[in-house]
């Protein structure tokens, strides 16, 4: 896939993405799912690990990981193509379901409205929540949304923490579950994926 042919994917993407409405019943359990690479984010060995948990009692469900090789560097803006291949092997790897995804990434809050999370998520077709250590693009309003070109399309939780829509969430729901959750499902994924990228360089 060529870059110009990613960008047109992820136009097409943002049409089909479902954010204004909370499309879900219970959610009683949260997946998360994290990449390490081997050196830099440029590397080609990718270390994928996803983990669901329990929403009241927080407890690990399941974990499984993955070590892939991916076919693109990194590109602002582009991170789907680098990111949702290994993403979505790993996801397929899992036993048991999960009602909410999170994804280290960008949803809406991106250039044309289709970060990785809306990529994954339309696809799954799974409510799914972004959740990015840096701001890609946009204006954080003293309220802590997230403005782009006049709409509010995330929230600055912290410096270090932007929330937006993957698909089938309101803005307003993602951050309360947030809020409610915190990000631990991540941070087991991140844990993960970083303890196989040393297992391997270890091997």
């Amino acid at each position: 896939m060529t870059y110009a042919d990613a960008i047109r994917l992820q136009k097409n993407i943002a049409q089909k993405v479902v954010a204004a409405k909370d499309d879900f019943d219970n959610i009683s359990s949260i997946c998360g799912v994290d990449i390490a690479y081997s050196g830099d984010s440029n590397s080609n060995a990718a270390f994928c690990s996803a983990v669901i948990i329990d929403r009241n009692m927080q407890k690990l469900i399941e974990s499984v990981n993955l070590q892939t090789i991916v076919k693109y560097p990194y590109v602002p803006g582009l991170l789907m193509l680098r990111e949702a291949e290994p993403i979505f092997y790993t996801l397929k790897m899992l036993k048991n379901t999960y009602d909410l995804l999170l994804i280290d990434g960008h949803g809406l809050l991106h250039p044309r409205k289709c970060g990785l999370a809306c990529y994954i998520g339309v696809t799954l077709d799974k409510p799914t929540i972004g959740i990015a250590k840096s701001r890609l693009c946009g204006r954080v309003l003293p309220d802590g949304f997230v403005e782009l070109d006049g709409e509010i399309l995330g929230y600055a939780l912290s410096k270090k923490l932007y929330i937006s829509v993957g698909h089938r969430v309101t803005l307003k729901t993602a951050i309360a579950l947030v809020k409610e959750l915190g990000v631990e499902p991540l941070r087991l994924a991140d844990i993960n994926s970083k303890k196989n990228k040393k297992k391997s360089a270890l091997d």
